[in-house]
């Protein structure tokens, strides 16, 4: 007789490991921007005619965290919160790279730093 109990199914073991991955990545949104920042930003500079300051506007958009919101009342803020950031950091953190020198650290703090204004307002 063959216990069925005692296996988990691939299915649960799935959801599982799709959940701990969100949590996760959750968690590590922030830690990750450096890195997104400065892989981003050496890719962007090497193409002819590229500028630190457009390579910096375009990784600062591309590399803070935009999640979808469920409902639309709260999309709203998730919105608002969002191009604060962008706004605040496009205007503070742009000139902390240079086209030798992503500065992925500085412009890290400076976009967390805007971040906390951001949640205050």
């Amino acid at each position: 007789m063959e216990r069925r109990g005692s296996s988990v199914k691939p299915s649960s073991l799935a959801m599982v490991c799709v959940v701990l991955g969100l949590l996760m990545g959750a968690h590590q949104s922030m830690a990750s921007f450096p890195s997104c920042y400065k892989s981003c930003f050496v890719l962007c500079v090497i193409k002819p005619g590229e500028t630190a300051f457009k390579c910096a506007f375009q990784c600062l958009k591309d590399c803070l965290v935009h999640s979808a919101s469920p409902s639309p009342a709260s999309a709203l803020s998730v919105d608002t919160d969002y191009f604060c950031k962008l706004g605040c950091s496009t205007s503070l953190c742009t000139n902390l790279s240079t086209k030798t020198n992503p500065g992925e650290k500085e412009v890290g703090g400076c976009v967390e730093s805007c971040s906390g204004m951001c949640s205050n307002h």
